[in-house]
């Protein structure tokens, strides 16, 4: 998750647990990486430009990730348990490759809100389809 013009990219990292995550500092300026999520708190202390802090993320769930120099610094990284999850893209398209066939619960998360979970059956050999609407809970 890199941190360049005093932003994380990307803002949300999607990974399995086990997974170690490296947060390089392209930026100009120091930077210090921290989370005090219960799923996983660390802090990465000041480092410079160059410099480059890597954190392992053993337990699924979402970890908000901060700069403690720069406040509006903010990303997500999202720890799965499983292999079956995926990133939208800039126009809320996404693909999950690789899902055996079987009924499931498709789960979608964003920061700005939820949406209710749907039931979903992949066939054999087949695709699915499944639409989201994100908003903030009334």
């Amino acid at each position: 998750m890199d941190q360049r013009a005093e932003q994380f990219s990307p803002r949300v990292l999607a990974i399995t647990a086990g997974t170690t995550v490296d947060f390089p500092n392209n930026d100009r300026t120091f930077h210090n990486v921290f989370s005090l999520s219960r799923v996983r708190s660390f802090d990465l202390g000041r480092f410079a430009p160059g410099r480059t802090g890597s954190v392992r993320f053993d337990r699924p769930g979402i970890v908000p990730v901060f700069c403690d120099i720069h406040s509006h610094m903010s990303a997500f990284v999202l720890v799965f348990s499983h292999p079956f999850f995926a990133v939208s893209d800039d126009d809320g398209q996404y693909v999950i490759e690789g899902v055996p066939p079987g009924t499931y619960s498709l789960v979608a998360w964003s920061e700005l809100g939820s949406a209710p979970a749907r039931r979903v059956t992949v066939p054999e050999g087949g695709n699915v389809e499944a639409d989201f609407q994100i908003g903030r809970e009334p």
